[in-house]
């Protein structure tokens, strides 16, 4: 038999890599360790909060007849198409309104919050203080900004516009200042060399670079936003959402299934859009090699 198929000689490799077998069984039993935890948070969570077999049978009949009367649609053609249609294009308004006042917002603020930036002892501490400030903005959830400023400015699409933009300006800002901070320096310090400013340094040495992570988190942003803002309408903000809540009071699942599915072909146009998007602006064109004539 030749050396090529020969099998193995365990024992010999586990002494002459002790350490690498050592520290392989430390992980093996700290994944053990983990799983083992977690399945018995899982039995005290359920042993705790779970629900009995009565409420589980009459959930799973009171589902099927939610979905039964989701699939059966009454008087089809007499539905007013009109409204709901014109409260899905005032959703896809609040949304992109929203998205793109809160990324430009975002993306000025993000230079204040990078640390690779904003060095030395008070641009750390603006610094430290903006990102104190996103965690604020994102830490209250956007059904409670809508709630928030449908008391201050009223009812409609405005205080879903405004409620996004708090939302996705501490999200966003976090996100881009990290994107910001994991760049590479060496193209910066190239600019350095050639006297390039600080403006300048920052528009072609950082953002140059973070571009690719603005763009991709931007669309995914308004995808998101896409079917957040249904739950706007619920609290008064404006959109496909007081559909939702109105046909959700009378029980006409029919019509909440219908809307479902409108905002589920939206979103997907929305996918399909922004893939294209990415390809176009992210992935580029291949870039032929110089030549010489």
């Amino acid at each position: 038999m030749s050396q090529w198929q020969s099998q193995p000689d365990v024992a010999a490799s586990r002494r002459q890599h002790r350490q690498l077998y050592q520290a392989q069984g430390r992980y093996l039993r700290f994944v053990g360790l983990l799983t083992l935890a977690g399945l018995l948070y899982y039995v005290w969570f359920f042993s705790q909060f779970g629900i009995s077999g009565e409420q589980l049978t009459s959930g799973l009949q009171q589902i099927s007849r939610y979905l039964l009367r989701m699939f059966v649609w009454h008087d089809f053609f007499n539905w007013p198409f009109a409204y709901y249609f014109t409260q899905i294009g005032i959703t896809l308004a609040i949304v992109f309104v929203g998205t793109l006042t809160a990324t430009v917002i975002a993306l000025l603020l993000s230079f204040l919050a990078a640390r690779n930036i904003m060095r030395g002892l008070i641009p750390g501490f603006i610094a430290l203080l903006m990102r104190r400030l996103f965690d604020v903005l994102r830490g209250i959830d956007m059904a409670i900004w809508g709630l928030i400023f449908v008391r201050a400015v009223g009812l409609g699409p405005l205080a879903g516009v405004l409620a996004i933009i708090m939302q996705d300006t501490g999200l966003l800002g976090r996100l881009y200042a990290e994107g910001h901070e994991a760049v590479d320096r060496s193209p910066g310090r190239g600019l350095t060399a050639v006297g390039a400013n600080g403006l300048q340094k920052h528009r072609f040495g950082i953002f140059t670079q973070s571009f690719p992570t603005f763009l991709a988190l931007s669309l995914y942003q308004i995808e998101s936003n896409t079917r957040s803002a249904a739950v706007l309408g619920f609290v008064g903000a404006g959109g496909i959402g007081l559909i939702y809540a109105e046909n959700m009071r009378l029980w006409n699942w029919d019509v909440v299934m219908f809307i479902t599915l409108l905002l589920v072909i939206v979103v997907m146009a929305m996918d399909t859009l922004s893939a294209w998007l990415r390809r176009r602006y992210i992935g580029g064109n291949v870039v032929p090699l110089f030549k010489a004539e």
